[in-house]
């Protein structure tokens, strides 16, 4: 025993008996962990621990325990084996470990993959030829120097086509801009379709743009779609000559901060140029809302023109139908309980209002200027601070009441914005006030309308989980119904 353990290749063998089991059950454990929480790792742990240790753990048995020269072609081979599975555990991790889990928006995640391809083809290189020389006792220095004065000839020859491929690599790992962006460059303006690494692909209003990539790199460019400031889009306007500026400057503002695409906390101002010559400008989040908010914007303002009496393009404002309006306060009668008598004295007071498309009826915070009944369209009532976080809580249709909470004097808790070209009655405050006092059936059904609403918001902020917005008026705050003032 004494002289088995005096031996050069006892130690190795109790190394590789006792280190192999324990080597192999950590690995086990390790692995077992990392399929647990499903870490890519498991696939290179897994190889080293089937392959790469028990056949490391043969070499040192053949190579050190029963002394077996190193130079029998057979070893050689087994050498190699074990080398190019090192290779090719490092090549995995390093792939996992760098690119693999990259976080989104890091370098990593950036970084070309022609970029990761050559430092896999470099490594390849670079470990074949350590194993070759180390293992073979081959001479791969001349191999080199032949390969890097092969890449300086070709590098040479093809330093123009190379160049622009270069500088496609470089943009796509900044990542100045993604497809889909507006960029201005050289005079050219308009929208990323195609990144490669010769060129980009911008789509302007006369065709296809391709954009060298070595252009792109060697100038200035604007990313419109990126801004540190919001985009300024300039309306001018033509009203009449004796219309009040004062109500159309008014007009033009209303409107405009009301438009959902509105940079936030951006408030309009309009400016008179000349005799009945106006100018709003109308500041967007992005160069891509532009032409949609200004067709938005000329869209409402024709029928906020209309309702105002003002003369947009010096047309002729309508002249109120006595017999439109009789109509219509016949066919609100019912959603206001009113009695016959009661019809020819409110047609003298009420109006009829269309609304167009998307247009903001009641706004949520602001204490209704009238009450207004449902004539023909569709309505939504809806709660969220922003054009994303809309959420529709009720539908209102024919007959149905809006601005009811005119009668409290409280701030309405919803948005209502019409869903198509809406028709309204309209009947000022001071009139509903004065009706109620005298008619109960009226402000029963103003109260019962109030309520509904009430149970709407509180349907909404009870799965919500919370206030939507920030800003939706709370029940608690609000009179009960049965403090409508009545006779």
């Amino acid at each position: 025993m004494i002289e088995a353990m005096s031996q050069p290749w006892f130690g190795w063998a109790v190394l590789v008996v006792v280190g192999l089991p324990a080597t192999l059950v950590a690995l086990t454990e390790w692995h077992g962990h990392l399929e647990r929480t499903q870490s890519r790792f498991a696939r290179p742990v897994a190889l080293v621990r089937n392959v790469v240790v028990p056949l490391g753990a043969i070499l040192v048995l053949v190579t050190q325990a029963t002394e077996v020269s190193a130079d029998l072609t057979w070893v050689r081979l087994v050498a190699t084996a074990f080398g190019f599975l090192v290779l090719v555990v490092v090549l995995a991790s390093l792939n996992v470990a760098l690119f693999t889990n990259a976080r989104q928006g890091t370098w990593r995640e950036r970084i070309p993959s022609i970029f990761v391809d050559i430092a896999r083809l470099v490594i390849i290189v670079v470990g074949l030829g350590l194993i070759f020389s180390l293992i073979w006792g081959a001479d791969v220095g001349g191999l080199f120097a032949a390969l890097g004065v092969t890449g300086i000839i070709i590098g040479l020859a093809l330093q123009n086509a190379f160049g622009s491929v270069i500088s496609g690599l470089l943009l796509l790992f900044e990542q100045p801009f993604e497809l889909g962006d507006w960029i201005t460059v050289g005079g050219i303006r308009g929208r990323v379709v195609e990144v490669n690494w010769r060129s980009v692909h911008i789509v302007t209003g006369s065709g296809i743009q391709v954009v060298p990539n070595s252009q792109l790199a060697g100038a200035s460019f604007t990313n419109l779609s990126r801004p540190s400031v919001s985009f300024d889009e300039s309306v001018e306007l033509t009203f009449a000559r004796n219309d009040p500026p004062v109500r159309v400057r008014a007009l033009l503002e209303a409107t405009a901060a009301r438009l959902p695409t509105l940079a936030p906390g951006e408030i309009p101002a309009a400016h008179v140029l000349s005799s009945g010559k106006y100018e709003i400008s109308l500041a967007v989040r992005t160069v891509s809302e532009i032409s949609a908010t200004r067709t938005m914007f000329l869209t409402w303002l024709w029928y906020a023109a209309r309702r105002e009496g003002l003369h947009l393009d010096g047309a002729p404002a309508p002249v109120p139908d006595p017999g439109e309006v009789a109509a219509a306060v016949a066919q609100a009668a019912r959603s206001l309980a009113l009695a016959p008598e009661e019809l020819d004295a409110l047609a003298s007071v009420a109006r009829v209002e269309v609304y167009g498309a998307g247009e903001l009826i009641q706004v949520r915070g602001d204490v209704p200027d009238g009450l207004r009944v449902i004539l023909r369209g569709l309505c939504h009532a809806r709660v969220g601070s922003e054009r994303s976080s809309w959420q529709v809580i009720g539908v209102l249709e024919r007959g149905d009441l809006v601005g009811q909470s005119v009668v409290l004097d409280e701030p309405a808790p919803v948005d209502v914005a019409a869903v198509g070209e809406t028709e309204l009655l309209y009947l000022p405050t001071s009139v509903v006030n004065s009706r109620i006092r005298s008619n109960q059936a009226m402000a029963r059904r103003i109260g019962e309308a109030i309520e509904r609403r009430r149970a709407q918001v509180a349907a909404h902020l009870a799965t919500a989980g919370g206030r939507a917005g920030g800003s939706v008026t709370d029940a608690r705050r609000a009179r009960s119904p049965r403090d409508v003032p009545t006779a």
